[in-house]
């Protein structure tokens, strides 16, 4: 197994602990059901049995990908993959028995019970663990999520320091790199995953939440430049321990503190207290006035999508926000509510190549795509709403929360950012915005991502007040004349 594959795994420990025994448990009580209530272990061919199932389980955990996504998946998406778990595992586990001439002394009624109980009780651990961890998210949405890179011997005194100081009420602590490698996968510090610097800890870095790396250097580790330069061109911010990094030629756009240490940081774009503060209030605004429009919109809109397509008038989607940070956006719904399960379809035909976004021409899928004009192209109800924006209007509502911004990059759905090289996360380096530079720029005329990711990265590395009012302008005019929509 590749390194990104065993970083998977131990990111999802929990749930295979709790998978293994789950089955033990259940073969257990499928015993005392079956034969007596007693230890099945004791007894030499149940046993074997059970050695069986685990090992069966344990080639199902290796080579199957059950735990991507685990967090993310509805309850109608866990039932089907926890009955994919369960098969792969009891016919793994028959084959063995039958290979090895060991059917006939098989209980089968012990397997067939321990077969039906397991993703019963299975399906519902996982969902109680879901919650739990949902819960503990919710907890730290408030705090910014932080990479400690440090030596193995100041790993634990600063993780203390942090502590003593106060510095875990403003962050939590996603995962600790450790520059001279003195750990394995599947080490924690504190509760913390532990892993060392390489391509992985990278990986790990670009696909979750983090909103800062800080590093403390060592006396008696070189400098480690690459990884620096990873960080940077993914646009992530970078805070290195005055004492450290002094004169290690860095560039730095702000001063600060991590905790007790002083800090110098380093960004993809250098935004003055001010400015920032200027973008907020231009945004509660907007997202008032959004929100107001949104309601007499929906007046009208409304009844036109139920009628032509029975449901809900909105459509809410996990995406990636700031730093891989997920939340939830809204939007009028402009699809088929089977549009989702419909995509997976449809890829061979999407422009954007690499699966890193997903554009159609002729989306089967818009409701009302049936209907046409006289110059043979759709004049559907969702064209229309496609057409002119009008779908993004409930976005002013993501604004107000302070999950969008009026102007930025478009978040990413959750699929897509899984698939992102370590270049494109720079693209949610900032908030992410109803419109941007590459909406203006062509909408979705635009098919080429590097593109797409050059337009961002061009937008943050310049951005200022002028630029976003610039921007605003052009998407009125963009919007108003219907062009490169859809």
């Amino acid at each position: 197994m590749n390194k990104r594959a065993i970083a998977g795994l131990v990111k999802h420990g929990d749930f295979i602990v709790l998978d293994l025994l789950c089955l033990q448990l259940c073969y257990t009580v499928s015993y005392w059901f079956n034969v007596e209530f007693a230890n099945p272990y004791a007894v030499g061919r149940y046993r074997y049995q059970a050695l069986v199932l685990l090992a069966g389980q344990l080639l199902v955990i290796l080579f199957s990908n059950n735990y991507h996504g685990i967090i993310r998946r509805s309850v109608f998406d866990e039932v089907f993959a926890v009955v994919k778990y369960t098969v792969g595992t009891f016919v793994l586990a028959l084959v063995y028995l039958f290979m090895v001439h060991w059917i006939g002394e098989a209980s089968r009624l012990q397997i067939g019970l321990t077969a039906v109980l397991f993703p019963v009780v299975d399906l519902v651990l996982r969902q109680v663990n879901k919650h739990r961890l949902r819960r503990r998210l919710q907890e730290r949405q408030h705090k910014r999520s932080l990479v400690l890179v440090t030596s193995t011997e100041l790993a634990q005194q600063t993780m203390n320091e942090l502590r003593e100081n106060g510095a875990f009420t403003e962050y939590f602590v996603w995962s600790v790199v450790l520059m001279d490698g003195g750990c394995t996968y599947g080490d924690v510090l504190d509760g913390v995953p532990v892993m060392p610097m390489d391509r992985a800890a990278i990986t790990d870095i670009t696909h979750g939440w983090v909103d800062e790396v800080f590093i403390l250097q060592p006396d008696n580790v070189p400098f480690p430049a690459e990884f620096v330069g990873d960080l940077m061109e993914m646009g992530v911010t970078v805070s290195y321990a005055i004492a450290g990094t002094i004169n290690a030629g860095i560039s730095v756009t702000d001063v600060g503190k991590v905790g007790p240490y002083a800090v110098l940081t380093s960004s993809i774009q250098d935004a003055s207290t001010g400015q920032l503060f200027v973008k907020r209030l231009f945004d509660i605004l907007g997202g008032l006035v959004g929100c107001v429009l949104t309601g007499l919109i929906f007046l009208v809109v409304g009844p036109m999508i139920y009628l032509k397509s029975p449901g809900p008038i909105f459509f809410s989607q996990q995406r990636v926000g700031r730093n891989g940070k997920p939340f939830t956006m809204y939007k009028f719904r402009s699809m088929y509510l089977d549009a989702e399960e419909r995509k997976a379809a449809l890829e061979a035909q999407n422009r954007v190549g690499d699966g890193l976004m997903f554009k159609l021409d002729d989306d089967p899928r818009i409701i009302g795509s049936e209907k046409r004009g006289k110059d043979g192209k759709p004049r559907g109800v969702g064209h229309f709403i496609r057409r002119y924006s009008i779908d993004e209007f409930p976005q002013f509502l993501n604004v107000l929360r302070g999950e969008m911004s009026l102007v930025g990059t478009r978040p990413p759905t959750m699929d897509e950012w899984e698939r992102y090289d370590l270049e494109h996360r720079v693209r949610m380096s900032i908030k992410p915005g109803i419109t941007g530079l590459w909406q203006v720029s062509g909408r979705s005329k635009i098919t080429d991502f590097n593109q797409v990711v050059r337009l961002d990265r061009e937008y943050i590395e310049n951005w200022n007040l002028g630029l976003d009012v610039k921007i605003l302008l052009k998407t009125v005019v963009v919007v108003v004349g219907g062009r490169g929509a859809l």
